[in-house]
């Protein structure tokens, strides 16, 4: 029996039990790299609709996986608990909502005033939010990108993977680990057409600032999770609340490169203020209450 209280997944001669987040992570990016390689190979723009069906299919797997993974590990009580903490507000409370709003608009709005001071034009309002007075069409990129993929991916990476990783490290060294699988998640993106990512170009300073933005964003995920009882919904509204500040909001260049900072000043903070252990003023990690099946 473990300290945790759950009992150890059958390890097989790789090491590597069922319920290890290193058994979630390869079985993630295996689901959503089967969809977003073949893009790239057969030059599949997601512009298009068969583009989009792959780009939508490869956002389920780190959902999918969450999901499949609690089914195998958990037991019934596991499993209630993962939908639990998708459905309950009440695990989030006001003041965490206010938190989950405003830290990233904020953030973004200071970087913008960072660089007007250094001559900049700092931020606009970005290219949906200016289309939607004439098309309110425009506005349906938008609103996809700020609901559906942090949905299908929080259900895995904080749904699933984070517990596991805390019962192992610290809350910082998880969020860390978590920050960076989930940065290189995102890797084919840089090779298919009309993707974000495919913008910033490979191997360009934009390329690295977004594999180093990932992880403060991890951090702060943490922090709002293990502050919320472990609140999956809390994940994918903070999430959400970071992509929706993009969206509105169009930063220059050098502001976006402050607005990277100023995440990692933020995680920084969170670290310095509520301690690395658990990023919360109790002393241990929250952990899944439920016992782990073999």
């Amino acid at each position: 029996m473990s300290i945790d209280g759950a009992r150890p997944d059958f390890a097989g001669a790789t090491g590597l039990s069922v319920g290890s987040p290193w058994t979630f992570f390869a079985v993630t990016y295996a689901v959503t790299w089967a969809f977003w390689l073949p893009a790239i190979v057969f030059d599949v723009s997601f512009g298009t609709a068969e583009g989009v069906a792959l780009l939508v299919a490869g956002l389920a797997g780190p959902g999918l996986g969450g999901i499949g993974f609690t089914y195998l590990v958990y037991d019934e009580r596991g499993r209630a608990d993962f939908w639990q903490r998708l459905r309950s507000v009440r695990r989030i409370g006001l003041r965490w909502l206010l938190v989950i709003a405003a830290v990233p608009l904020a953030l973004s709005l200071l970087a913008a005033g960072v660089d007007r001071l250094f001559g900049g034009v700092g931020a606009t309002w970005a290219e949906g939010v200016v289309g939607f007075a004439a098309t309110p069409f425009t506005i349906l990129p938008t609103l996809f990108f700020v609901t559906l993929p942090p949905f299908l991916e929080e259900l895995g990476w904080r749904g699933y993977a984070l517990d596991r990783l805390q019962l192992r490290w610290s809350a910082l060294v998880s969020g860390v680990i978590l920050g960076v699988a989930w940065s290189l998640w995102h890797l084919p993106l840089f090779f298919v057409a009309d993707t974000y990512q495919s913008g910033l170009g490979v191997g360009t300073p934009e390329f690295w600032l977004f594999f180093v933005s990932v992880v403060p964003l991890s951090m702060a995920l943490s922090w709002v999770y293990n502050n919320t009882s472990r609140s999956i919904l809390a994940a994918i509204l903070l999430h959400s609340s970071a992509n929706f500040s993009g969206e509105i909001v169009a930063v220059t260049p050098r502001a976006d490169v402050y607005n990277v900072w100023l995440w990692v000043l933020f995680a920084v903070a969170i670290v310095a203020i509520w301690g690395g252990k658990t990023l919360t003023r109790a002393d241990e990690v929250p952990k899944p209450p439920l016992p782990a099946r073999r």
